[in-house]
């Protein structure tokens, strides 16, 4: 599909000038090509932006199409334009039902999204039928379509919950990493509190974790960190404290029984799996997955634990500035209440130029929370620098963090003190104010000792136009006007000038002034008082009126004022408490980080909040899932069990006691798996007590009787072995398919499982071995050392997991190479198995050696060194996709039951045209097998040409069939789980059928 988006969007953009009537004639032309190029065109505006909507009547009669990809791009039209004209789409549900049984799985898949798009309620029975057939699909990818349908279908029909929840708990038992996120997806959106679904899921789940797709990831982290929190008990608390009730024996224990004893805390096994299943996560590509393990260790892992996460969030801060913003908001959260965790990483927090001012002040958010007394130095240093920014806000906002750092360091505080007060004579209006507000709260820490300040900052209030500023220069004036006693009264006098010009705030602190200087100091400032109180008693401001006539009653006593009057010093001129500097972030660790709810402050809709832990331990067992262990009993009919068998079998009985002796016949109709099993094995470990020593320890009693009949025993026990696999040899092609691997690992049982056992993945020899090498290292580059390699196509001797590899080593030089081998530097994730070293190779001499390389089933090449005893040359080889197999022996009837495993996203295929020199039987056989290392799998068909063979890394099956349909061209499939290896393959083949 996005080969179809890109090849639309590189063509010529002329298809903007092609007008809706152009595309209409076109997909309604009888021509499959026409539509099909109309589709690309329609597909190509939508990707661009357009609306292409008018032509929804015309692309929803090509939706019977048989053409394949002609349908693929109507249902992506339909997907996006369905909920618009639904009128239309419903003409065409029986279409879409009936492409529900389409063979195609992308097909069937891209019908059920077409199908939930369309949101009218009418139509919910038909959907909730189709999501019940999808749910079961043989195909993953239809299943994770179920899934996301059942979201849809639960938000246009929410009465539906109960079904939809039936089909969720099917799908959790899905075992394909496909679906897990998607079905969880599900699981929050519709039943989040059913957490009973969950149980038998659990371990599931967290063992798929890691191969789930990225943003499934994410899901299941967020939905297994709620789901711990209401399963598990609290990691953070050191000890359980039980109390002992228990009634002393002794009067000197009673104090010892009366006392709490403490139970250190042992983790949950199933909270120890979630932690190690998650923590390589840390390193996804994922911004959102490394974020979603931060959270959850966060909220999960034990305190000492929870470092593992910092080195992974430092690392997102190389990223782009949105990832950086949400990162920051975390970390300062984080760093609030665990602050050494990233203390090592306090660089990384340094503010660059480039930053934006909200990751600035991120940064200087987390750097204030880091401060302690170890590092304030380095931090005050920092901070003197960006008070000289010239982005005003930060600036403002560091400022404020020099406030917060002397309030919550007391060592420094006199030093932050006069550093503020040097800022009051800056410049810069905003840094000057945000000064005066941060002093203002210093001040009321220790205002005895400051009031030179208080008088600095009255001489500067004239040249301050900032009303915050302003305002907190006369609150300080008129809180602490009994230690300015001079200047507190010219100051007021000042503002009386021009108090109808100044804003509300400081309208506001100027009428609270003159009512504490009329307390104090009423011989100067009475008249100025009832100025103030008479300007503001007409001021626009309503608040203004307000607070004017309640200061007038309250300090002017008169017969009206009260009782009130004789409490104004006690109210005006209370002490305050000093002002907590905290940070922003102090409440946010209520929401869940990584959370919009976190990110905004504020509870999001569809937020779900994280339980409290619970105080006991709940029962882990409801996670236990019972494996049903079946009986390893061959079906071949109602054949009764032979006497020799049961005679053989009795002999352990005999040796072990006689009270075992009378079991011998009820235990043939025994149907138990568990004493079946249990049977077997002792009867078979009895069989091998005659060559160890247990023998001679158990039958002391009757030595004197066994040591006559030894030699008679031994003989009888080899006979009635040889039955026994008589037995299973017979039985074994009819019972293949429906054995069961035996619960005992005795060497006897395991001889018979392995004659019982089948499989189609027989390594044959190959079939062609090509002569052709490659240059892995030229001589004039190998200073005189040439090395070529090639592949013989044999099984690895160093390991079933390898590709065998040989070198032929030549000497085009005039002096002896000496230590040649292979370095230890090698390319990482490839397993090399490397040569003897060779200790001397004479000019123009020539050896050849073999090594071992496990490509992990890919092409990437693996490097290494090719070292001698002077020189290293680095040198790769390239492997061919056809190398990777080892050729497989299979009949026509196992090669169709395997293909049929191996249908859907597991099959690949392509139509090809063959030169005329392939088309023989013979030429074909020969050209495909020297493609790839493969065996040939006989057929009674003359047309259909059938190959096999298996990765030599994973050892997974490659089948590829050949279908002549005439003369020239034909159908080429491959069927693999390896889909990548399965296209490469596939483009191999058809290129090299179509040379001759």
């Amino acid at each position: 599909m996005c080969r179809i988006f890109s090849s639309s969007l590189v063509r010529d953009l002329s298809c903007n000038q092609l007008s809706s009537n152009n595309l209409r004639e076109m997909l309604e032309s009888t021509k499959e090509s026409l539509k099909l190029e109309a589709m690309k065109r329609i597909v190509g505006l939508i990707a661009r932006g357009k609306n292409a909507s008018e032509l929804f009547p015309a692309v929803v009669k090509n939706v019977a199409s048989k053409n394949i990809e002609l349908k693929k791009l109507v249902y992506v039209y339909l997907v996006r334009y369905a909920e618009e004209q639904q009128d239309l789409a419903l003409l065409s549900i029986s279409t879409f039902q009936r492409a529900l049984k389409d063979p195609n799985q992308l097909i069937r898949a891209s019908a059920l999204r077409v199908l939930s798009s369309i949101r009218v309620p009418i139509i919910v029975p038909i959907m909730m039928l189709a999501i019940k057939e999808a749910a079961t699909d043989l195909s993953p990818y239809v299943r994770k379509t179920a899934a996301h349908a059942i979201q849809k279908l639960y938000s246009l029909d929410a009465d539906q919950k109960e079904q939809l929840i039936e089909v969720i708990e099917k799908l959790l038992k899905d075992k394909s990493t496909l679906v897990a996120g998607s079905v969880v997806m599900a699981f929050e959106e519709v039943c989040p509190d059913r957490i009973d679904l969950i149980h038998k899921n659990y371990r599931k789940l967290c063992n798929l974790l890691v191969d789930v797709e990225e943003w499934g990831q994410v899901v299941i982290i967020s939905m297994l960190t709620r789901y711990a929190r209401t399963q598990f008990i609290s990691p953070w608390k050191e000890s359980v404290v039980e109390n002992n009730h228990e009634q002393a024996f002794y009067e000197s224990d009673e104090e010892k029984l009366g006392t709490p004893q403490s139970k250190p805390y042992i983790m949950d096994p199933d909270h120890r799996l979630l932690l190690r299943n998650t923590k390589p996560l840390l390193q996804s590509r994922n911004t959102a997955v490394v974020m979603s393990v931060a959270q959850l260790y966060w909220h999960l892992a034990p305190k000492q634990e929870v470092g593992v996460i910092t080195k992974s969030l430092v690392r997102l801060l190389r990223s782009h500035r949105e990832v950086q913003y949400i990162v920051l908001q975390n970390i300062a959260t984080m760093s609030i209440q665990q602050k050494g965790i990233f203390e090592p990483f306090m660089k990384s927090f340094y503010v660059r130029s480039t930053d934006p001012t909200h990751i600035k002040t991120l940064k200087l958010e987390i750097l204030t929370n880091l401060a302690n007394e170890a590092n304030i130095s380095t931090i005050l240093r920092e901070f003197q620098t960006y008070v000289k920014s010239q982005d005003k806000a930060f600036a403002a906002a560091t400022i404020q963090a020099i406030g917060r750092c002397a309030t919550n360091i007391t060592d420094v505080t006199d030093t932050c003190l006069n550093g503020l007060v040097l800022l009051l004579s800056n410049r810069d209006e905003t840094v000057v104010a945000e000064s005066v507000v941060v002093i203002k709260k210093l001040l009321q820490t220790q205002p005895t000792q400051h009031s030179e300040i208080i008088k600095h900052m009255a001489k500067l209030f004239d040249n301050i136009t900032v009303p915050m500023a302003r305002a907190s220069i006369l609150w300080l004036i008129g809180e602490y006007c009994e230690r300015v006693p001079k200047i507190a009264p010219d100051v007021l006098r000042k503002m009386a000038k021009t108090f109808t010009v100044e804003e509300d705030i400081v309208k506001l602190q100027t009428v609270n002034l003159a009512a504490k200087l009329y307390l104090t100091n009423s011989k100067q400032t009475k008249l100025l008082t009832q100025y103030i109180l008479n300007l503001g008693k007409y001021d626009q401001s309503y608040d203004i009126r307000d607070r004017t006539r309640f200061i007038r009653q309250l300090i002017v006593p008169n017969e009206k004022s009260g009782a009130l009057s004789k409490y104004a010093r006690r109210i005006l001129l209370a002490s305050k408490p000093a002002p907590m500097l905290e940070s922003t972030f102090k409440d946010r660790d209520r929401f869940q980080l990584g959370t919009l709810s976190h990110t905004i402050n504020s509870k999001a809709t569809g937020y779900l909040e994280l339980s409290d832990w619970p105080t006991a331990a709940p029962d882990s067992s409801v996670r236990n899932v019972e494996v049903m262990e079946p009986e390893w009993v061959p079906s071949m009919g109602k054949t009764k069990p032979l006497k020799s068998d049961d005679k053989f079998y009795s002999d352990s009985g005999e040796e072990e006691g006689a009270g075992e002796e009378g079991t011998g016949s009820s235990s043939e109709d025994s149907s138990s798996s568990s004493s079946s099993s249990s049977s077997n094995e002792g009867k078979l470990d009895s069989e091998s007590e005659d060559k160890n020593s247990k023998h001679s320890e158990e039958t002391d009693s009757s030595q004197s009787d066994k040591s006559s009949g030894h030699s008679d025993k031994k003989k009888a026990d080899k006979k009635k072995r040889l039955q026994l696999k008589k037995k299973a040899k017979k039985a074994a092609p009819k019972e293949r398919y429906q054995m069961h691997r035996p619960p005992t690992h005795h060497p006897l049982t395991q001889e018979l499982w392995n004659l019982r056992t089948f499989t189609p993945k027989m390594v044959s020899s190959p079939v062609f071995v090509p002569m052709s090498s490659h240059e892995l290292l030229h001589r004039m580059t190998g200073k005189g050392l040439a090395a070529q390699y090639h592949f013989p196509r044999q099984p690895c001797i160093y390991g079933n997991k390898m590709v065998s590899v040989q070198l032929t080593l030549t000497n085009s030089s005039d002096h002896t190479l000496e230590d040649i081998s292979i370095g230890e530097k090698t390319s990482s994730g490839q397993n090399i198995h490397r040569f003897s070293s060779i200790e001397r190779l004479e000019p123009g001499a020539s050896v050849t050696v073999s090594m071992g390389i496990d490509f992990n089933d890919s092409t990437q090449a693996a490097n290494f060194q090719l070292c001698t005893k002077e020189d290293q040359f680095s040198v790769s080889i390239q492997p061919v996709v056809g190398e990777l197999f080892l050729p497989v022996t299979m009949t026509e009837q196992d090669f169709r039951k395997e293909q049929g495993k191996l249908q859907g996203m597991n099959e690949t295929s392509a139509t090809i045209t063959m030169a005329p020199e392939n088309t023989s039987n013979q030429a074909l056989s020969k050209k495909m097998v020297s493609v790839a290392n493969m065996g040939v799998v006989p057929t009674g068909e003359d047309s259909l040409y059938r190959f096999a063979a298996k990765s030599v890394s994973s050892g997974d099956l490659v089948l590829v069939s050949v279908d002549l349909t005439d003369s020239s061209s034909g159908r080429l499939t491959i069927n693999t789980e390896k889909t990548v290896i399965g296209s490469m393959l596939l483009r191999d083949l058809k290129t090299a059928l179509a040379q001759p």
